[in-house]
């Protein structure tokens, strides 16, 4: 009976060793940065002389893509997906909260496994681009920062990636360096290949596939240096550009 039962006992401290040993190095591969998500932009329009119409709405999506791709640079971030912060706020019809208000935003980035949510929007006026963001922490509900970038229309890739290093100083996380925040400043993307992008995300978002890779593959071939054209093409198509 004393040998069964110290057989027994074995056993289960040979299980609990196992499990134990499991969940260490369950723990070792997670993934600690701190996650961010950005949400839909809020679009203020285009106002004053030569206002842009029609595609300035796409922006609202194709701004919030970006500037993702931008925060993606920064190795000390998780990012989280665009499509999985819209998998969940139409699986929790969140939508209507999470466009600008503070505590939906909080709300979803605890559902996503987000530290921190950014809130943007953005205004057109007499051809001046302003691009307005606050930072809430997801732990506190609170907004750590606000931001605000504002330039020639024809300057919007670059507000953008100055906007994405100004969020990462809110955070308090290393900055990407200098040499590489303005080599992508030197790539001179042009507003309309902004606006091409923005509307091949809402064609993507619609389903409508073949008309996104359309515009994916007329943004690489005109604006080779838009990355992120280029890699919403090789996701859309399983292929990998030379």
């Amino acid at each position: 009976m004393g040998r069964r039962l110290a057989t027994v006992t074995l056993a289960v401290a040979l299980v609990q060793a196992a499990w134990t040993t499991a969940l260490g190095a369950q723990e070792s591969t997670q993934d600690r940065r701190p996650g961010v998500a950005v949400l839909r932009f809020d679009n203020g329009g285009s106002h004053g002389e030569n206002a842009e119409e029609g595609d300035f709405a796409a922006l609202e999506v194709g701004l919030q893509q970006m500037l993702l791709t931008e925060l993606a640079q920064n190795s000390h971030l998780r990012i989280i997906e665009r499509g999985r912060l819209n998998d969940l706020l139409a699986e929790q019809d969140l939508a209507a909260q999470g466009r600008a208000d503070q505590a939906g935003a909080a709300q979803i980035g605890k559902l996503v496994g987000a530290r921190y949510v950014v809130l943007g929007s953005f205004t057109d006026l007499f051809g001046q681009f302003r691009m307005d963001t606050r930072v809430v922490d997801v732990e506190t509900g609170e907004i750590l920062k606000t931001e605000t970038v504002r330039d020639r229309r024809e300057k919007i890739y670059d507000l953008l990636v100055d906007l994405a290093g100004q969020i990462v100083s809110d955070v308090d996380l290393p900055a990407l360096p200098a040499q590489a925040t303005e080599s992508r400043k030197s790539k001179n993307i042009p507003p309309e290949a902004v606006t091409l992008f923005s509307r091949a995300q809402v064609f993507q978002d619609g389903g409508h596939t073949d008309r996104a890779i359309e515009l994916y593959r007329r943004l690489t071939d005109e604006f080779p240096d838009m990355v992120q054209a280029k890699e919403a093409l090789e996701q859309l198509t399983g292929t990998t550009g030379p």
